[in-house]
């Protein structure tokens, strides 16, 4: 199983081999804004690197957002980013599902999903991320897959899975991938990250492995029971995401 952990910084590929990463994930640009980034002088390395790499969206990104100054900037950006993914040939591009507005119905976000994939083109695959708080939240029920999947399953699409979000969400991580693939299907990246919050507060505030509230056994359960490649985005530097890292493979 592939673990690896999201850095910053300018040489992500050193920072990767400092935490002992099997794997890389990363932004490519200011993740506040909606301006698009500069070239990386590292492009070239990353596409070359021998270890998997993921880029992580913009956060501002909402393509369910019912006011169009932030759905159709929103579109556009996604479709920058998947583009970026694709010049330093990631993997896959993680997005969060977004929401749509407080008097409205889930089920138009999943129709402006739609349109928003419908919207360009790219070969990257992209992640949709569960979320950790708000009602009006997309992919906050992992039940909320099923339907979202009636609308952008045949596209270029998986699934991202992150624990703090969904222990965040009130979800029972004992069975969260067994939830998703009973509705859509397989998870494709695991987000590991502990919580410093308790069960379904609705807060999205990452700890280190095994200082939050999340107990360890639902951690692993996720971890295992997905089985796939696995992403720490947890607080602190190498020396502190390097302990996670070796958290997971020291459990497994």
């Amino acid at each position: 199983m592939l673990i690896g952990a999201h850095v910053g910084g300018d040489d992500v590929l050193a920072a990767a081999h400092a935490r002992d990463a099997d794997l890389v994930q990363l932004f490519i640009g200011d993740p506040q804004t909606w301006k698009p980034p500069p070239p990386r002088a590292d492009t070239d390395q990353l596409r070359s690197a021998e270890m998997p790499v993921y880029v992580h969206a913009p956060y501002l990104i909402n393509v369910g957002s019912p006011n169009n100054r932030i759905r159709i900037p929103s579109r556009k950006n996604l479709a920058q980013a998947a583009a970026d993914a694709e010049a330093v040939g990631a993997t896959a591009l993680i997005v969060h599902g977004g929401h749509v507005g407080d008097d409205e119905d889930l089920s138009v976000g999943y129709e402006r999903w739609r349109k928003a994939l419908d919207s360009f083109e790219t070969s990257v695959r992209i992640l949709i991320e569960n979320t950790a708080g708000g009602g009006e939240a997309i992919a906050r029920s992992l039940e909320n897959y099923g339907p979202l999947w009636e609308h952008i399953g045949e596209y270029n699409v998986g699934i991202c899975l992150d624990t703090c979000h969904a222990w965040a969400a009130g979800e029972d991580l004992a069975t969260a991938v067994e939830v998703i693939e009973s509705v859509a299907r397989p998870v494709e990246l695991v987000h590991c990250n502990d919580s410093r919050d308790p069960h379904d507060s609705g807060r999205d505030r990452h700890a280190n492995l095994g200082a939050g509230e999340i107990p360890e056994e639902l951690l692993m359960a996720v971890v295992t029971s997905a089985g796939v490649p696995v992403v720490v985005e947890t607080p602190g530097g190498a020396a502190d995401q390097a302990a996670d890292v070796a958290w997971i493979r020291s459990r497994l």
